[in-house]
């Protein structure tokens, strides 16, 4: 989920215990706190605990899901142990950036903070630059604290080889909105997803579709939803266009924090001119917000 801000830049922390709940209320199981969608680079691990806790306590019973993931293994690992502590119920944890760490190092980084508490990798080249192999998610999939993996490496081989060879606890989620019915279809479980802070309840309705089989709704939903999600994917990096959406629908996300900067005038227009024109696929207001 975004992180709301504050004019004056600060956390928003009653903001978010207000959105947490109208996501739940929208269709989603849970929620992900301090995720790339809720500008972590920008985010003090004070702040990120704080989130967590004021969210955990908004939503009883349903899962929150800590990001806190980096390319140092150390610092994971401790801010893991501070999110446990808080009440998470799983870790989020992306492949080290920027370091390029090889295959061996991405396992023993995986194995180390998932010995704090469950654990969901996240790979995801396009912010990495680097992937995480068949071979290496498999091999992290057989380590008791690893419980599933976002996938979004755009490489629907490599997610339908680890559906393949996957112990059966262990979960992929898409990690592209976009994939998701692709994803179902190999053998995977769900999305992490940002197009459920406006669409939750029809990205919801696609995933039990397609496990009930019935394959010509899910199509029709995912048909529905593409431009809406191309909208949000592709107009500026995420979480620009979802938070700024927000913002124009009446939902008070707040200001981004530096780097990242609100769309421009005409890019927001575009966009809920395509949110709108989606007409019945967009949820949101039924959760408590109106579309403008």
């Amino acid at each position: 989920m975004i992180t709301p801000f504050k004019a004056d830049g600060a956390v928003d922390y009653d903001a978010a215990e207000k959105l947490a709940v109208m996501l739940i209320n929208d269709g989603s199981d849970g929620v992900v706190v301090s995720g790339t969608t809720g500008e972590s680079p920008s985010l003090s691990d004070a702040e990120k605990i704080e989130l967590l806790r004021v969210i955990k306590n908004a939503i009883p019973g349903k899962s929150v899901v800590a990001g806190t993931g980096s390319n140092d293994t150390h610092h994971s690992v401790e801010l893991s142990q501070l999110a446990m502590k808080a009440g998470a119920d799983a870790l989020l944890a992306v492949v080290p950036y920027y370091n390029k760490p090889p295959q061996d190092g991405m396992y023993l980084h995986f194995k180390a903070i998932s010995e704090v508490g469950p654990t969901i990798m996240y790979n995801i080249q396009g912010r990495t630059a680097v992937n995480m192999t068949v071979a290496t998610t498999l091999r992290c999939a057989e380590l008791p604290g690893i419980i599933g993996v976002k996938e979004a490496s755009g490489d629907l081989d490599q997610i339908g080889l680890v559906c393949a060879g996957k112990p059966e606890r262990f979960k992929v989620w898409s990690g592209d909105d976009s994939w998701t019915l692709p994803v179902l279809a190999v053998g995977g479980h769900g999305v992490i997803c940002v197009v459920s802070h406006i669409a939750g309840r029809s990205m919801a309705r696609l995933i039990d579709a397609q496990r009930k089989g019935d394959n010509d709704v899910a199509r029709d939903i995912h048909h529905g939803l593409l431009p809406v999600i191309k909208a949000l994917m592709t107009t500026a990096a995420n979480p620009v266009p979802i938070k700024s959406a927000l913002n124009a629908m009446g939902f008070s996300a707040g200001p981004f924090r530096l780097p990242l900067v609100a769309l421009a005038d005409d890019q927001l227009k575009s966009v809920m001119k395509t949110i709108r024109d989606a007409g019945e696929y967009i949820t949101f207001a039924k959760a408590g917000v109106k579309v403008a």
